[in-house]
């Protein structure tokens, strides 16, 4: 999925004064308690609640996140705003609506049921606008081999050996959940290679052994964007690869980075568009894609796409949000819009949607309570929807009421 440059990697300690030195000040912003990045509403505020998919999916989108809580340790505490509540309450919050859903209810009993139930909290949105900016990703199929041999050149490498994450709050409390990766050499942790490093000065080459190769950078590129996707081999089978870590330097956007330079208008910015463009100006591809100095390493794995819990992804069910800030596993509900396209894939208009969600995912370049990514699943339609998805729209979240 999007690149997840939080999760875990093995940790290593290095007892030397200067790293101490180097952390031991670390700030880094994030919301306070008095700043709560969802809102309570009251209940004169409920959104009108309805699911343009029929409840299709949600069922197994809502197991999963059961699994990946039931994992965590029963003392743990989640922040709905200024409110907490401990994982055996949101365990139960998600088994009673997976129960009433499997009635399939209609509209007036589910707004009916939830209204009796359940608390409802919003995002506070960008600059407390109560607006998100939605956006979408999918799982690419691309042709590869696990072999170098032409057209199959372009290398997918897994995490580098001498790739290293260090945990900054064993150094300071002040750094607390903080990490940075980087590379250990000669007494040093120097910052890992960058997109030019490794791309173009071939830094790893004859270091680490590629899991597989593409025809296409272009086709490298956003499969590191998406974070997943299917392999399907020159042995006609498929493999599935899964974002493992990244080089930890910071994610820039090309689409943002081409408005700047002038070569795109924001207005025609999308996945599609950004491709055609690096295709019809080979000359400067590489100077494009290098501006986007972070670099995602792979993994095999046996089942596919996987999100940042270890679940797997639900199509249209599985949404990304800043972990920092949003519940994992929780019950989530969204109104956006969605394209509707015509036989010859082409979008027609786009139409006003809302559905429930579970929060599944991360990705580098979701940060803060205005950001969402819905996972659209694979095929013609969700990399359509994925590739031009940049509507406003907006997020809540549902939890048991514990008076109830």
């Amino acid at each position: 999925m999007m690149p997840k440059p939080w999760r875990k990697g093995r940790l290593f300690i290095f007892p030397t004064l200067g790293i101490i030195l180097l952390f031991s000040g670390c700030i880094f912003l994030s919301k306070s308690a008095k700043d709560p990045v969802l809102e309570r509403l009251p209940l004169s505020s409920y959104p009108d609640f309805s699911d343009d998919m029929s409840f299709d999916g949600l069922e197994y989108g809502i197991e999963n996140s059961l699994s990946y809580l039931r994992r965590l340790p029963s003392d743990k505490l989640f922040s709905f705003g200024e409110d907490h509540y401990s994982i055996s309450h949101i365990i139960r919050s998600l088994n009673e609506f997976l129960a009433f859903i499997q009635k399939k209810p209609d509209p007036r009993t589910l707004n009916s049921f939830i209204r009796s139930r359940y608390l409802i909290y919003r995002s506070t949105g960008k600059e407390r606008s109560r607006e998100v900016l939605f956006t979408g990703y999918y799982e690419p199929i691309i042709t590869g081999s696990l072999e170098k041999h032409p057209p199959y050149v372009i290398p997918i490498y897994p995490k580098p050996h001498d790739l290293t994450v260090v945990d900054l709050s064993l150094f300071s409390a002040r750094c607390e959940r903080k990490t940075i990766i980087g590379r250990y050499t000669e007494g040093r942790i120097l910052p890992y290679y960058d997109r030019k490093e490794i791309d173009v000065e071939k830094k790893l080459e004859g270091k680490t052994a590629p899991l597989a190769y593409l025809k296409d950078p272009i086709d490298l590129f956003f499969l590191q964007i998406q974070g997943s996707g299917k392999l399907i081999l020159d042995s006609q089978q498929t493999a599935i690869l899964h974002y493992h870590i990244s080089n930890g330097l910071p994610y820039r956007s090309i689409g943002n980075y081409l408005i700047e330079k002038g070569k795109l208008h924001r207005s025609e910015i999308s996945m599609q568009r950004i491709r055609s463009y690096l295709i019809d100006h080979p000359e400067e591809m590489q100077d494009i894609l290098n501006s986007n100095q972070s670099y995602v390493f792979f993994k095999f794995e046996d089942q596919g796409p996987k999100g940042a819990l270890d679940v797997l992804l639900t199509p249209g069910r599985s949404i990304a949000l800043d972990a920092r800030i949003f519940p994992p596993g929780s019950l989530g509900f969204i109104h956006s819009r969605k394209p509707l396209i015509d036989s010859a894939g082409q979008i027609r208009h786009w139409s006003s949607f809302s559905r429930f969600v579970l929060n599944q995912d991360t990705g580098g370049a979701i940060k803060g309570p205005g950001r969402a990514d819905l996972f659209w699943g694979n095929g013609p339609y969700a990399e359509i929807a994925a590739g031009h998805m940049q509507h406003p729209g907006s997020l809540f979240f549902l939890i048991l009421n514990p008076k109830r």
